[in-house]
């Protein structure tokens, strides 16, 4: 057992997440993770079995005497994000988490942790060996490419899942009850940009946008955070109209669901502007930590000599339409919502972007829990794309899940909660997306709630669970399972 979980509580659950820590599952490679999932149904002796798209659902029967009550699945995510620090040497297709307890958390060095939505998986392989539990019967559904596409729930079959309750394990704030989400979409915008030779004289420099926190970009979307992405192109901006300086190539962001939080751009400038550009990127390093030092202690600016020789450097015009369309794009808070004050209801991330030979693409995505205005943000950055000559494609939308307020499970789990803990957990709707959404369609009046113990930091290598929390879940998840029943 690993010594960053030994001791803690409860123990079935947290060994079963250190197992799943040492496998590697980043989206769409969540084979093994799956095969871990059916080998250890296997040892329990619990039926299971896969789907086409590479899905898992483990069935546990009732306890003596509840064999007539409702069955129940307790649904999660099979892949994680995989964020590193640059400075962090990890291959996330063959390297284990490493655990690291650091006073009341969890956490992983310099990588995302994997408790979104590691922990989910554990509790429900806890769930299942664990004897001494009352429960009504038991599915224990297992989705495999969650965070790039939610592509297991998108291909579930109607007949794969049986239950009418579910519980999604795949929420971030213990004490928090879930019953509604957003929707969203994808859009990427591809440039086949023309080159030309640097000038002989010219001196090739890179620059660096570093240590901000990212972060989920629909959780923490509305927490004022920087975009590394969007920094650097307003530092390239001043650099071409300041000191001549020409882009070869820029890179930076993981993930299009989390907000960047590193960027990269080699340029090239004069010999005789080199110190002007390192001038304005110094000016520029206060610009910013003026702007953001409240909520971004370690954002720092760095530019310094790039190796290459016989270096292509943008055309003008291929130059200007990229830096322009990432200065046109919005990014972070679009609306919030009017019924629910303090919930954002429409968002936009500027995500990713990567410079691979003559092409540079950009990855972003949209989320609203109103489908009509997920078409409008959409369209605004399909449009801003399409001016800055850039070719758009997007993802298909994926439905958002609509608050039942009225619905039995909700009102059973509030009086669960309440009896354990002497307070009502809050119920809220969350601006991210949850599979809950899609389940919804596939399952028609399926009755569903999401929770969680508390992960912080979320899709960044800042990501920890608060272990205090996780007993409060655990008995909660227990307690509600033996109410059912």
């Amino acid at each position: 057992m690993s010594s960053a979980i030994e001791g803690l509580e409860p123990q079935l659950l947290w060994k079963h997440f250190a197992a799943l820590s040492r496998i590697p599952r980043g989206s769409k490679n969540e084979a093994a993770a799956a095969q871990f999932v059916l080998d250890t149904a296997r040892e329990l002796g619990l039926p299971a079995r896969r789907d086409a798209i590479g899905n898992v659902l483990v069935e546990k029967p009732a306890t003596p005497g509840n064999d007539r009550v409702p069955s129940v699945c307790l649904q999660s995510h099979l892949d994680m994000v995989c964020e590193k620090n640059a400075d962090k040497v990890h291959d996330f297709t063959k390297d284990p988490i490493e655990l690291v307890r650091d006073g009341d958390v969890v956490r992983a060095n310099g990588t995302t942790l994997g408790a979104d939505n590691g922990v989910g998986v554990a509790t429900a392989l806890a769930v299942a060996e664990d004897r001494s539990l009352e429960h009504g019967p038991l599915e224990m559904l297992f989705t495999i490419d969650e965070e790039t596409g939610l592509t297991g729930a998108h291909h579930l079959d109607p007949d794969f899942v049986r239950s009418r309750i579910l519980l999604n394990l795949d929420s971030e704030t213990e004490g928090e009850i879930y019953v509604g989400c957003a929707g969203g979409v994808d859009t990427l915008g591809t440039w086949n940009v023309a080159r030309e030779p640097a000038r002989p004289n010219a001196v090739a420099l890179e620059l660096g946008v570093a240590g901000l926190r990212g972060g989920h970009s629909g959780a923490d979307i509305d927490k004022g955070r920087g975009n590394a992405l969007k920094i650097a192109n307003r530092v390239l901006i001043a650099l071409a109209q300041e000191a001549g300086a020409r882009l070869v190539s820029i890179r930076g962001g993981g993930k299009r669901n989390a907000i960047p939080r590193e960027a990269f751009a080699i340029f090239c400038v004069a010999k005789s502007r080199v110190n002007k550009a390192r001038k304005l990127v110094a000016r520029w390093d206060g610009v910013v930590r003026e702007e953001l030092g409240s909520v971004e202690p370690d954002l720092r600016l760095s530019v310094a000599e790039a190796a290459g020789e016989d270096l292509q450097v943008l055309k003008r015009k291929s130059q200007k339409q990229i830096l322009q369309t990432v200065a046109a794009l919005p990014h972070g808070v679009i609306k919030m919502s009017a019924a629910i004050p303090w919930l954002v209801e429409t968002s936009t991330n500027v995500a990713v972007i990567t410079t691979e030979g003559d092409t540079v693409s950009l990855a972003t995505s949209q989320r609203s829990s109103v489908a009509s205005e997920i078409e409008e943000i959409a369209q605004t950055v399909r449009t801003i794309f399409e001016l800055g000559g850039a070719a758009v494609r997007q993802s298909d939308s994926y439905p958002g899940w609509k608050p039942n307020m009225e619905s039995p499970t909700l009102k059973q789990a509030i009086v669960t909660y309440a009896s354990l803990y002497g307070n009502e957990p809050e119920v809220k709707a969350v601006h991210a997306g949850l599979e809950c959404g899609i389940i919804g369609e596939t399952y028609p009046g399926i009755d569903m709630i999401s929770f969680g113990p508390t992960v912080e930091e979320a899709h960044s290598p800042e990501e920890r669970i608060v272990i205090d929390t996780v007993p409060r879940f655990w008995g909660f998840l227990v307690a509600l399972l033996k109410t059912v029943a």
